[in-house]
């Protein structure tokens, strides 16, 4: 076999026992769905009348008119916090001495890592069906055609792509599972100083500037923009930057992070 071929059966290994571990632990992707689902019924049903009285869209105003703004918000939450689960599996391997074994079989460096991601990115489209599913449960409608649904679906999957590698790496640098569970935190907070949950326009001077320059909220006003309608192009450029560029820093830290972890350890 070439040894392209042999990465990519190796891989494939690595991916089925990521599947069969999240199969066998259903609690980390129930875990990670209830999380963006709270935050959308609380948003919704706690704050959604207010914070949409100054909102307008589909002829909706007050609460209707706010989970048609919100919910993009919300899926891309859903990408960040569904991203943490990859920081703890990949620490528990790294800690836990199966890694060890891994390095005495004729495996591709990189497959351990890739089988962790591309795992990862298959649980966070699941939770993304899940997501929508409750959104539209709750009141959520678009009038977008299944071609933007899918140019929707594929940033919220090159974004998840690029923050499931940051934190694989994350997960690298750890010295242990707790402190892999705590350093991809900052994930979940970026999304609520986006353009995610209130129009940037809203916000202070100094943070308005941060928001509309951090790459959240280019990802949303994509998304925003083809399920309900609104300008697209001039978001999507960077947001297809922020997270190709993510994604290749991400990746190369991750693969160093491995090596130099594989060079450490005692012949």
């Amino acid at each position: 076999m070439t040894s392209l071929a042999c990465t990519l059966a190796d891989s494939a290994t690595m991916l089925r026992r990521n599947i069969k571990h999240q199969l066998r632990y259903p609690s980390m992707t129930f875990m990670l769905a209830a999380i963006p689902i709270v935050f959308l019924l609380l948003f919704v049903y706690v704050f959604g009348g207010q914070l949409g009285s100054g909102l307008g869209g589909h002829g909706a105003v007050g609460r209707g008119a706010y989970i048609t703004y919100v919910v993009p918000g919300i899926l891309i939450i859903t990408v960040a916090t569904a991203a943490l689960g990859t920081a703890i599996s990949v620490a528990t391997d790294m800690t836990g001495g199966i890694i060890d074994r891994f390095r005495t079989m004729a495996i591709s460096r990189g497959a351990v890592l890739t089988g962790h991601v591309i795992g990862s990115l298959l649980q966070t489209l699941t939770i993304l069906v899940l997501v929508t599913g409750v959104s539209l449960a709750v009141g959520f409608r678009s009038d977008a055609s299944a071609v933007e649904w899918l140019a929707a679906a594929a940033v919220l999957g090159a974004f998840a792509f690029a923050l499931i590698w940051l934190s694989a790496a994350l997960g690298m640098a750890a010295k242990s599972v707790e402190t892999a569970s705590n350093s991809p935190m900052f994930l979940t907070l970026l999304p609520f100083l986006s353009s995610g949950f209130v129009p940037t326009a809203s916000m202070p001077a100094g943070l308005r500037q941060f928001s509309e320059y951090e790459p959240f909220t280019p990802v949303t006003q994509t998304v925003r923009g083809l399920l309900t309608g609104g300008p697209v192009a001039a978001h999507a450029i960077p947001a297809l930057a922020w997270s190709a560029g993510i994604a290749l820093a991400s990746y190369l830290w991750a693969i160093r992070l491995y090596d130099r972890r594989r060079a450490a350890e005692p012949n």
